[in-house]
């Protein structure tokens, strides 16, 4: 039986689409110049979330940290989901799945362009 594709994987960026509109990890790797806009620009787009293991493939190895400081910082509000997933060795591993409500999206949307400013122009007050 073949598994689904992850859910960063099954959407391939259309042309003419905006960077957080297509979301895939390769091309925010690339076009987000801090982790924390990579994970915000993914979390952006409806329907995606992440949990700890995934946020690797972004470059976050804290995602928790990443989300409490999106949270504390930018006042930005996430749902969170308990769920268990296989670890390396394939124990089941507790962990947070993270989304971004859709009433969030024109704050979120604020926030990551204060995030894409040049550091020396960029106040976290201004959002």
């Amino acid at each position: 039986m073949k598994k689904a594709a992850p859910q960063y994987q099954q959407s391939s960026p259309s042309q003419g689409q905006s960077i957080t509109a297509s979301a895939s990890p390769a091309e925010l790797l690339v076009d987000m110049p801090t982790k924390i806009a990579r994970i915000l620009a993914y979390v952006l787009v409806p329907c995606n979330s992440l949990n700890r293991f995934e946020a690797e493939l972004l470059g976050d190895h804290c995602l928790n940290s990443t989300v409490a400081k999106l949270a504390n910082q930018y006042g930005l509000e996430f749902q969170r989901q308990p769920e268990k997933v296989p670890n390396r060795w394939g124990a089941p591993c507790d962990v947070t799945r993270y989304s971004l409500p859709e009433s969030q999206y024109q704050r979120a949307r604020a926030v990551l362009a204060l995030l894409n400013r040049p550091a020396k122009g960029r106040e976290e007050t201004a959002v």
